[in-house]
């Protein structure tokens, strides 16, 4: 079925004196939702490239963190949470799927060459559903999006290398698990409900591997509490506030905005560890930011431009 417009598509509701509260309501997650994914990048890699935990460990102490963190919060807001919205399985696949391979693949790559194979991925994979599901892209959103992708590219390249074909290969199903399973929540009626259920379907999985990985597991109090962080928090909050986002985003939207998520990585450095402002992260920010607001407002820009010209 043809997407349905997104309350990102029109400006107006941010240019008048009372924006719309869907409008401010997908500015407000959409931003808290990029940051909590930048601070999942950064948690991972501490763990993984640290190697204070092997990649299954993490993995299963990821997805068992989110889904207790869920749970409990479900209990505590229970009363406000009766919609029968549970999920999906071919979600909580994707979500294993998702985590699993993203760990195993940094075990080979490097940070920049990781978030360039894995955002492409996302990237190819939304963008194509979109179209063959009957949608097509306004020129906006083709040069928005490369404009943004440039940006991205620009500000990851000196950190990447030659992949290895494992590390490729696992990293470009993670991005394409990703994507199928942002995709899930555009449909999503209670994000929590549907977030929790999710994390909880995927405890067979998780189950599974930790059996087979037993005789391998190597744990560090720190690469443990790295794990749960990131499960908990960055992950499960996380992912549940990107479900509520994706009610005021196009399949598009959603795909092109996550490419601030390095950008915002790479601030928070300049903030938190005193890193310098490059004139790399500047351009690339600029790239960025212009290319995704093309891609969000350039299609009502021209179709007012056309009607205005006719009037």
């Amino acid at each position: 079925m043809p997407d349905c417009p997104a309350v990102l598509f029109y400006p107006e509701t941010f240019l008048t004196n009372k924006p719309s509260p869907l409008f401010i309501k997908t500015i407000i997650f959409t931003g808290f939702t990029l940051i909590a994914f930048a601070a999942n990048s950064v948690l991972c890699r501490l763990a993984l490239g640290e190697k204070t935990i092997d990649a299954s460990s993490f993995t299963v102490i990821r997805l068992l963190s989110g889904a207790v963190v869920l749970w409990a919060i479900l209990k505590i807001t229970r009363n406000k949470n009766s919609s029968p919205a549970k999920g999906s399985w071919p979600a909580s696949l994707m979500l294993f799927l998702y985590a699993v391979t993203f760990s195993f693949a940094y075990i080979t790559l490097d940070t920049g060459t990781g978030a360039l194979i894995l955002f492409a991925s996302v990237q190819i994979t939304m963008i194509s559903l979109y179209v063959i599901s009957g949608n097509r892209l306004h020129i906006t959103e083709r040069i928005g999006g490369s404009i943004a992708f440039i940006g991205f590219v620009y500000l990851i390249l000196p950190g990447v290398s030659t992949p290895s074909v494992t590390g490729f290969s696992l990293m470009t199903i993670a991005g394409m698990a990703w994507g199928v399973y942002t995709l899930k929540g555009r449909d999503s009626v209670n994000p929590l409900m549907d977030t929790a259920y999710n994390f909880l379907r995927t405890m067979p999985l998780v189950m599974v591997l930790a059996i087979a990985a037993i005789g391998n597991a190597r744990c560090s109090t720190q690469g443990i509490v790295l794990a749960v962080l990131s499960g908990g928090i960055a992950s499960g909050i996380g992912y549940t506030i990107w479900y509520v986002a994706l009610g005021g985003l196009s399949a598009v939207q959603a795909a092109v905005v996550q490419l601030l998520v390095p950008a915002i990585a790479a601030l928070g450095g300049v903030i938190f560890v005193s890193e310098a402002i490059t004139l790399r992260l500047t351009l690339s920010g600029i790239m960025i930011l212009g290319g995704i607001l093309m891609t969000i407002w350039g299609r009502h820009y021209l179709v007012q431009l056309k009607l205005n010209k006719k009037t």
